[in-house]
């Protein structure tokens, strides 16, 4: 076991952690942005802009241009090839759906406890505070919720990690509700939730690492949800691109009343 002691995040937990599905891994496929800077009718574009270029055009010029661009970048993606497909080590498993929810990835049982782990990827945030997803590092650093339960009632006792390759490093240490940790979302706290992790004695923290460790929360689950990671981001961008082209095919039908 490989223990780092007194890591910090970079700005708050909260505005470091990126949901899978929100960033969608767009650095890693090599996915070009729909609309470049030096059109028009950019994001930042001012309604003006975006006036006069509508006029140009109708409007199923407009659509027909924009799913044209979808298709691109979808047919983009589908040439990625995932990772090989492994197992976690045992005897993790894993969580049945976990692909298509937000929810827990792994579980197992140790003594009469029940134990779920939730992976996210940590964001690198750039000089103006912009989330840079153009390091390659990004896959090399995760961020863990582990949620020890007992019985069915009662708090759960929930770590904050982050995950290296070679290391992992506690966060924090708090009793949460248990319907709090059923999502891979950070909840702020409400209360005191005990001091900063790296405030406590390096016995104690120490201590805490060894707890997890026989729990086998350690490096050694970095390979797995590495991967797992990036095919569910990946499996999230090809969703999203096939449902908005859904939407902007629909046919709207009339309202006659």
């Amino acid at each position: 076991m490989t223990v780092r002691f007194g890591m910090k995040m970079a700005g708050s937990v909260g505005r470091t952690v990126l949901q899978g599905q929100r960033r969608l891994c767009a650095s890693k496929f090599g996915v070009p942005k729909l609309i470049k800077n030096d059109e028009k009718c950019s994001f930042l574009g001012t309604q003006q802009a975006c006036r006069a270029h509508s006029s140009s055009g109708s409007s199923a010029s407009v659509e027909k241009s924009l799913l044209g661009h979808l298709k691109e970048q979808y047919l983009e993606a589908s040439k990625i090839h995932p990772p090989p497909k492994i197992g976690p080590p045992k005897p993790f498993v894993v969580i049945k759906g976990a692909l298509d929810t937000d929810g827990p990835v792994l579980s197992r049982t140790f003594n009469h406890e029940e134990i779920k782990v939730s992976v996210l990827r940590l964001a690198v945030f750039g000089q103006n505070g912009e989330v840079d997803d153009s390091d390659e590092e990004n896959f090399s650093q995760l961020f863990l919720s582990v949620a020890i339960l007992k019985g069915d009632e009662g708090p759960a006792l929930q770590f904050i990690c982050d995950l290296y390759p070679d290391a992992m490093g506690i966060q924090s240490v708090a009793l949460k509700d248990r319907k709090d940790i059923s999502k891979r979302t950070l909840i702020l706290p409400e209360g005191y939730e005990g001091p900063s992790f790296q405030d406590l004695d390096k016995k104690l923290q120490l201590a805490f690492h060894r707890y997890l460790e026989e729990r086998g929360i350690n490096e050694g689950l970095f390979r797995f949800l590495q991967a797992w990671l990036y095919v569910k981001e990946h499996r999230s961008l090809m969703q999203w691109l096939k449902t908005v082209g859904t939407f902007i095919t629909k046919q709207t039908v009339p309202d006659n009343s």
